[in-house]
């Protein structure tokens, strides 16, 4: 792959590092050119939830492929688009009546900040317009979506592009500081709304915090009048071990971004779901006040079908039982490799198990995670450490067997690093 023109994502080229050419997918497996036999151990970075090429969902992709292809969604509409939407607000929290179509989870957080401060900006409370976020978060790698994630190695070289924001720190074993310094920030009255990866942070090392805390996270913007925004692009439909990690405060967000296992990871498609008080705001008979958004494939017919597909898989299948079941296994596996010393901070939340490699040189570029990188793929396992953060995310479809040979390649990684 060498002389390819295609340049990868979060990929050095410069490395000369091998770009393996999968040929085709099913379930938990990645068959490659070469003719090896991978397990895909991230769920092809956190989208497939049911497993690849999953019948059902491939099924309402090639039948709507006959019907419809592409329509422009700006004043126009589709079956598929309406079922879909119908279908995710009789699915989620009550009180989050409006959907907004887009095409991934970096745009739908671009969606739910417009959304909050065009409400603000509709209502003549303009001095609303700052937002709020917390330590080591990442929401994408759009502008907006760069300016509410941590500052650091993905996107320094973009500073000059980024809006400022607050930010409260991790809520680490004493989550005090940070309900103090969101109360603070919010209490100030300019703060139009605080945006958090509910329980689980992803890219910015898989870190976890208590149900409780998101719970008083969400009580204390109540109080201040601040939209609380719930990024749930990769926590979402399942990986924290509920449809929502929401769910496990008991809260309901203003304004709720999903994509990633929208699909069950098959096509590209966003939504950001709104309360009345946000889409009120925007409903006028002055053109002016409209939600100016959009893309030119907003709402395509497949990728909607192919959400609707995975909207009756969660309906008519034991998706719950099928992800406490896995929960269960990998907390097995994460149990066993916890007591090496070379592993820290071990840590699981549903389906995700993670732990820290204990090495001096740690975060996202520490030099151990393409050597470890390496080695998994060489055990035909596709893990992606965060720097020296390892940690896995499989559909909910593996196999017992598959679950072992992730087990077998982390140990043998670590093993590794040790000689």
């Amino acid at each position: 792959m060498s002389s390819s023109p295609v340049w990868h994502p979060f990929h050095q080229h410069g490395l000369g590092e091998p770009i393996p050419l999968v040929e085709r997918a099913e379930g938990t497996t990645l068959y490659t050119a070469d003719g090896r036999r991978v397990v895909d151990a991230i769920s092809s970075w956190w989208v497939t939830t049911h497993g690849h090429n999953h019948p059902r969902i491939m099924k309402a992709i090639r039948a709507q492929t006959e019907k419809l292809d592409q329509l422009i969604f700006a004043g126009w509409t589709h079956e598929p688009a309406e079922t879909l939407a119908r279908g995710l607000v009789d699915m989620m929290p009550d009180g989050l009546g409006h959907v907004f179509f887009s095409d991934s989870g970096s745009t739908c957080v671009e969606v739910a900040l417009k959304m909050a401060l065009g409400t603000f900006y509709n209502r003549g409370e303009d001095k609303r317009s700052r937002i709020l976020v917390m330590e080591h978060s990442y929401h994408g790698d759009t502008i907006g979506a760069m300016s509410i994630g941590a500052r650091g190695v993905f996107n320094r070289a973009y500073a000059p592009l980024l809006f400022d924001v607050g930010t409260v720190p991790f809520p680490a074993a004493e989550p005090q500081p940070t309900y103090d310094a969101l109360e603070a920030a919010c209490a100030v009255g300019d703060v139009a709304a605080f945006i958090v990866e509910p329980l689980l942070l992803g890219a910015g090392g898989m870190l976890t915090y208590p149900p409780a805390v998101l719970a008083e996270l969400h009580a204390i913007c109540a109080r201040h009048g601040v939209f609380f925004i719930a990024d749930e692009v990769m926590t979402g439909w399942g990986r924290t071990g509920t449809l929502l990690a929401c769910e496990q405060a008991g809260i309901t967000p203003d304004i709720l971004c999903l994509a990633k296992g929208l699909t069950g990871g098959s096509m590209p498609l966003a939504v950001t779901l709104a309360s009345d008080e946000i889409y009120d705001a925007h409903y006028s008979t002055d053109r002016a006040k409209m939600f100016f958004h959009s893309s030119s494939y907003t709402a395509n017919p497949i990728a909607c079908a192919a959400a609707c597909a995975n909207l009756a898989i969660w309906r008519e299948e034991d998706v719950p039982g099928r992800i406490v079941s896995l929960s269960a296994k990998l907390g097995s596996l994460l149990e066993s490799l916890s007591t090496r010393d070379d592993v820290t901070n071990p840590r699981q939340c549903g389906t995700m198990i993670a732990f820290d490699v204990a090495v001096p040189d740690q975060g996202y570029l520490a030099e151990i995670g393409p050597r470890l990188r390496d080695h998994f793929y060489g055990q035909d396992v596709l893990l992606r450490p965060l720097g020296n953060t390892v940690y896995a995310m499989p559909p909910y479809c593996i196999e017992d067997a598959d679950i072992a040979r992730i087990a077998d390649a982390m140990a043998s990684g670590l093993d590794m690093l040790r000689a």
